[in-house]
């Protein structure tokens, strides 16, 4: 069996509006230790993560504590959603219903979904029979749960949003197919 722990970040410092050098806040820095302590007794074999600041500094405390070095996966990365934007529930809610929805230079639900479950499919091949940290995103994290559990959708993903961080634990077999997901 091969456990993948999708790890959301700890709490971003909202301020900085560039999403990819977003940094955790002071409360963020200490939630990530609550990570450490879950992750401790669960041998981990490699620590993997989203290119963003905020995911890789989440994951960052158990990876230094016990040695490994994080593997980057550009494809984990936060949806990219164009702009800044002020209604940012409105927008969400939108992507929810429609997952082809997207604004100008963004993506739509559907993309992001492609792309991580791409990489998941990329990581269970490589590392089969292991157990995985992956640093990730809300959205990101979501869009996986969703494909392999289609219920999940915009009701739950509005009942985590504000959650930081969140753990999710995914259970594949030897042939890659999920048979557990726990949250």
């Amino acid at each position: 069996m091969t456990k993948v722990f999708f790890i959301r970040h700890a709490e971003p410092d909202y301020s900085n509006h560039n999403d990819a050098l977003r940094a955790l806040s002071p409360k963020g820095m200490e939630d990530r230790k609550l990570v450490t302590r879950f992750l401790s007794d669960k041998r981990i074999d490699a620590v993997l993560s989203s290119p963003f600041k905020r995911a890789v500094d989440t994951v960052a405390d158990f990876a230094e504590r016990h040695g490994f070095t994080i593997e980057i996966i550009d494809a984990f990365r936060e949806r990219n959603v164009g702009c800044w934007i002020e209604n940012f529930n409105e927008f969400t809610k939108k992507q929810w219903f429609d997952f082809t929805y997207q604004l100008p230079d963004g993506e739509c639900l559907q993309e992001v979904q492609d792309r991580n479950i791409a990489a998941l499919k990329d990581v269970l091949k490589r590392y089969s029979g292991k157990n995985i940290v992956i640093g990730s995103h809300g959205t990101s994290l979501c869009t996986i749960i969703n494909y392999y559990d289609s219920s999940f959708g915009f009701y739950e993903f509005e009942k985590i949003k504000n959650v930081m961080p969140w753990i999710v634990e995914f259970d594949f077999d030897e042939n890659a197919k999920c048979i557990g997901i726990y949250k």
